[in-house]
């Protein structure tokens, strides 16, 4: 009876501690609610569009490509992915199916790939070299295992307008073959890109198409003409990409082309990239005297004027200094080489980078052996890109004009995230949230590491900026993707990726270059 009792009473004391206990709880609850409340739910609203089956159709801005590669992460922050994952917000499914690459490190289609059966991967950041570098470990492009009439994501790397239209895409024995549509194509060598889109019966979509048919031109320093798309081409080409879209009676946004040339791979190398001591620049202006001899000869003759002799005189001095390219456009001298030195309004690619001041058998290569035209833009070239990439513009918006339904991102607006990227506000970066990130490839960048593409944040960023034009468009609302939640640049040394260094490079291959495959 006394242990009953005790036991009883311990249960009471147990009770009414507990009470007071939860008591105090609920009072300490309800004053934190009070001071720090519970945030709103995040909603959104589609306005007057439709995105319970959204496609996303395009070029590798569209897939996912980054680095150099198509890879898992890059797919997994790809520009319509992100957009998608918004779009939830507004009554788009849970799920948006991307054909997926299956692959860490993907297959990297930027350089030559060895033949010793090494697969080289994306680039990662290289702080020892600096630079990006290729990892060792990557995967062959193989089909995609998926169900192809389920997807959502149509984004092709490489692809220009027409191979939109064309069933040549994915037919490995024409020049026009893509691997990267051949491998999720509902019939390879038969469908086409923009039959598959329409097939899926698409409520709402994104194009971002056309910048290929200008910059494979320019990634090959202007030297091949043939990967330059003709005006009228590009005309009937987007016009019947548009009017078979118009057909299903879907809305979308259309952007245009950006400036290019502003990308840090045709930024990243500067004019003055080559340091020598007084000894080295001494011999180097010794074995360029008979060429400035040349030089002035041709102005005493009459051949040139003195504005181009001044500019084709090569001279070196201790410090850092401009390389010497062959210049096309200078004039025509019987037996003297169309030479000068480097200048700021001269543009180079990035895979000069990997070769610049190495000796590849006449000398250092921009000293003793000259930069050759496929690395160089001179301001000429500059123009003729800028040109045809104004005109193609003015073709994309002229297409979609008088379209309610189908309205453009014009990436060329001065108050837009390019123009804020590139500098034309007065300061080079764009800030997020009181953080400046940089048009490069930094960790602190927005560009991946193949210096086109840009990374997980530059992705963000661009899907806010369509955000902003659906939501003005279409009346929608919509939130905002957190840039700076997402990640930057990788470096080699994380994750334990083996990458190849400059030295490794060569071991490996002496063909591996540094591009971007237009193709």
């Amino acid at each position: 009876m006394i242990s009953y009792l005790k036991t009883s009473l311990l249960l009471l004391f147990v009770t009414a501690f507990l009470f007071a206990c939860e008591g105090s709880y609920d009072s300490l609850v309800e004053d934190q609610l009070e001071e720090n409340p519970a945030p709103e739910p995040i909603s959104g609203d589609a306005g007057s569009a439709d995105f319970s089956n959204y496609v996303a159709i395009g070029n590798s801005l569209t897939a996912g490509y980054m680095d150099g590669a198509l890879y898992n992460m890059g797919q997994q922050y790809s520009l319509a992915a992100l957009l998608h994952q918004q779009m939830q917000y507004a009554g788009a499914p849970d799920n948006f199916n991307q054909p997926d690459i299956n692959s860490e490190r993907g297959f990297n289609t930027s350089v030559q790939q060895p033949q010793n059966g090494t697969i080289l991967g994306r680039f990662k950041l290289d702080t020892s070299i600096p630079g990006p570098s290729p990892t060792v470990g990557g995967d062959e492009i193989q089909p995609y295992g998926g169900n192809t009439s389920e997807l959502n994501n149509f984004g092709v790397p490489g692809i220009v307008v027409d191979q939109l239209l064309i069933a040549d895409t994915g037919n490995p024995q024409t020049q026009a073959f893509n691997p990267f549509y051949a491998r999720f194509a509902s019939a390879p060598g038969s469908s086409t890109i923009l039959d598959d889109v329409i097939a899926t019966q698409p409520s709402f979509f994104t194009l971002w198409i056309g910048n290929n048919d200008v910059l494979g031109y320019a990634v090959s320093g202007a030297s091949n003409d043939n990967l330059l798309t003709d005006t009228g081409p590009f005309t009937n080409q987007f016009s019947t990409v548009i009017s078979q879209l118009e057909d299903t009676g879907t809305k979308g946004v259309v952007a245009d082309i950006p400036p290019l040339l502003g990308v840090p791979y045709f930024q990243a190398i500067s004019y003055d990239a080559i340091p020598l001591d007084e000894e080295t620049a001494n011999q180097l202006n010794a074995g360029y005297t008979d060429y400035n001899n040349g030089v002035n000869q041709a102005e005493q003759g009459g051949i040139i004027s003195e504005d181009e002799a001044e500019r084709r005189q090569i001279e070196f001095t201790a410090g850092d200094n401009a390389f010497v390219i062959i210049d096309e456009s200078l004039t025509d001298v019987p037996n003297l080489p169309k030479y000068r030195q480097a200048e700021p309004t001269d543009l180079f690619t990035l895979p000069l980078g990997s070769i610049l001041g190495e000796n590849l058998g006449n000398g250092a290569y921009g000293l003793q052996d000259q930069v050759t035209d496929q690395y160089v833009l001179i301001p000429q070239e500059q123009q003729k890109i800028e040109t045809t990439r104004n005109q193609f513009n003015q073709i994309i918006a002229n297409t979609i004009a008088g379209n309610d339904d189908i309205v453009l991102y014009n990436t060329n607006n001065s108050d837009g995230a390019f123009a804020d990227l590139f500098g034309i506000d007065g300061e080079l970066g764009i800030r997020v949230q009181g953080t400046l990130l940089q048009p490069d490839f930094s960790p602190n960048g927005v560009f991946s590491t193949d210096g086109i593409h840009p990374n997980a944040r530059g992705n963000a960023i661009l899907a806010n900026e369509f955000i902003e034009v659906i939501e003005e468009a279409f009346g929608a609302s919509i939130p905002e993707v957190d840039v700076l939640n997402l990640p930057s640049v990788q470096l080699c040394r994380e994750e334990n990726s083996v990458c190849l260094s400059k030295q490794q490079q060569k071991a490996v291959s002496e063909n591996i270059t540094f591009g971007i495959s237009a193709k």
